[in-house]
């Protein structure tokens, strides 16, 4: 009797273990993002005599997604438009239109027995606070990257081993690319929680430029450094610090460095916050420049970091090459579960002045007011204001030497359903 009932266990575990193996889930997600946008000075600051600019522009994915124990695939095409901007058909059949319809995802992942996993294809990056790589989800377009990434486990470790090689087009020779993308990225990230509210990332990337369109060299910028953040209790603590080396897109030499820190404290429905982030710059440019200092962001979440207003999206354009300090204080209530509201003040500064920029280091202040609504677990409504003031240095860097008030309003719409969900035993 005793044996028939371990048998019978055996056999019943064999079956379950085997249910497993023959499970697969396929599901069909849909996002549907529109968002007005009035802009009296976003991106850059409003001369006088200029009228704010209204427009709405639409965001669509459809997300199919099948997944078995050891096999994942999945699609996302994507349209991105602006409202108004398909020319009305005429007699000759011409509309002149750009496609915008492309494959934001196109990946497959394959489990490496019990190690880990294989992904290949079109996919997101996007690690930790996303100071070096994050998915820049404000843009409509967003950003993703064809890659090859390893994502393993080891001795308690999250170890995520990356890497692309970009190409525009098919060709028998040469490896020609545009100088403003990177031909090559590669990069191994590290992460553990060192105790339950304590986490570490250690992160190294490397990115390589083609030193002109029209040459095949290519020069690799290094970037090393850690993220980590610790919470205990109602406090919240983080920090990121890189340093950057190796070479940049010219060959000169490298050596930067970017420093995050950010402190919070919940007290109840109200959550406080402070926090700096610094970005070497260069004292020197142009032919006098022998050491690089300026610090390449990667593909940091600008939009996130540098204040809603987007002044600073490319830093060595944007503070001619100074780099750039951010001072902030943020203020987050809760008025319930589903309703939120932020304000966050930034001063920003030039880390470096050179030839190129004034000698005051001084660029403004922002606010940003932001009021979250979430309606559903698949539906959110979000607004927000800014506003600038800034200094006579950052209308001389921007080229705007007598700005009106510049300010930005937007009001957006996010729907995340699900469409359609089955699981499955093969």
């Amino acid at each position: 009797m005793i044996k028939m009932k371990r048998a019978l266990i055996v056999i019943i575990l064999f079956m379950y273990l085997g249910l497993i193996n023959l499970y697969a889930q396929f599901k069909v997600d849909a996002q549907f993002r529109p968002r007005f946008e009035l802009r009296d000075g976003y991106q850059k600051l409003a001369p006088q005599g200029s009228s704010p600019a209204a427009f709405i522009s639409q965001r669509s994915r459809v997300s199919i997604s099948y997944e078995t124990q050891n096999f994942k695939l999945k699609f996302t095409p994507q349209d991105v438009r602006i409202w108004g901007d398909e020319a009305n058909y005429n007699i000759g059949a011409n509309n002149g239109d750009d496609a915008s319809l492309d494959l934001f995802e196109a990946y497959a992942e394959i489990k490496l027995g019990e190690i880990g996993w294989i992904s290949v294809g079109r996919q997101q990056f996007f690690y930790d606070n996303e100071w070096l790589l994050g998915a820049r989800n404000w843009n409509q377009n967003g950003n993703a990257n064809d890659a090859v990434l390893f994502k393993l486990k080891t001795f308690g470790w999250n170890l995520h081993l990356g890497t692309t090689w970009n190409a525009e087009k098919e060709a028998s020779f040469d490896n020609f690319y545009p100088t403003d993308r990177y031909k090559s990225l590669s990069y191994l990230w590290l992460n553990k929680a060192i105790k339950e509210n304590w986490n570490l990332s250690l992160v190294q990337i490397a990115t390589g430029l083609t030193q002109t369109d029209t040459t095949n060299k290519l020069n690799f910028r290094q970037t090393t450094g850690f993220y980590t953040d610790y919470k205990k209790n109602n406090l919240s603590l983080s920090a990121n610090a890189y340093l950057q080396y190796g070479k940049n897109q010219t060959s000169k030499p490298v050596n930067a460095i970017l420093f995050a820190l950010d402190a919070s404290y919940q007290a109840g429905n109200l959550t406080p916050g402070l926090g700096i982030s610094y970005h070497s710059g260069n004292k020197n440019a142009g032919a006098s420049l022998i050491e690089d200092n300026l610090f390449d962001l990667i593909f940091t979440a600008r939009h996130k970091y540098f204040g809603f207003i987007d002044y600073f999206r490319t830093i060595s354009s944007h503070t001619k090459q100074g780099g750039l300090i951010d001072y902030y204080l943020y203020l987050d209530y809760k008025f319930s579960k589903s309703v939120s509201i932020r304000n966050i003040g930034h001063y920003f500064q030039l880390a470096q002045t050179n030839p190129n920029t004034p000698a005051d280091k001084n660029l403004g202040y922002e606010n940003d007011l932001i009021l979250k609504y979430k309606f559903s677990d698949w539906g959110t409504l979000e607004s927000g204001y800014m506003f600038f003031l800034p200094t006579s240095t950052l209308e001389t860097i921007q080229g705007v030497p007598d700005s009106k008030f510049s300010q930005f309003f937007y009001l957006q719409l996010t729907l995340t359903p699900n469409l359609f969900k089955e699981a499955s035993v093969q």
